[in-house]
């Protein structure tokens, strides 16, 4: 359970600062091209979000068997997620609405879900190093 609630809060302290950094800061311009905001974006929302998100994603990955254990292991089950937040979340936002210059936005998300459950990733690696 411990290994768990640290992999959720690993994920919160990841995964926030990088959105607000990459999203808001770094390449805001770029994204507000995109018509990727509708309005000012809702971060306390956003943070809700992400917290239930690391909590999904930390108690499911006990449950994750590979027939790996260690980093290898949670590389396997971040490049899972990670392709599956993918498709559910830049495809589908590419195939519900017309985005201007789609295929730099689907290049601009694919690499911030490489960094994100990459780094996430690395953590898990640390959390459960040594479990099978």
């Amino acid at each position: 359970m411990t290994k768990m609630l640290l992999a959720a809060a690993a994920y919160v302290v990841i995964v926030f600062p990088l959105a607000l950094g990459w999203h808001l800061g770094l390449f805001e311009e770029q994204y507000q091209a995109f018509g990727y905001f509708d309005g000012e974006p809702n971060v306390l929302a956003g943070l809700a979000a992400i917290a239930i998100q690391g909590l999904v994603l930390a108690v499911i990955y006990p449950l994750f068997r590979s027939g790996r254990a260690g980093f290898a292991r949670a590389f396997q089950y971040a490049g899972l997620m990670g392709l599956f937040f993918w498709t559910s979340h830049v495809l589908a936002l590419v195939a519900k609405q017309s985005v201007p210059n789609a295929v730099g936005f689907i290049v601009m998300e694919t690499a911030y879900l490489v960094l994100q459950f990459g780094l996430f990733a690395l953590v898990l690696g640390l959390i459960y190093r040594g479990a099978k």
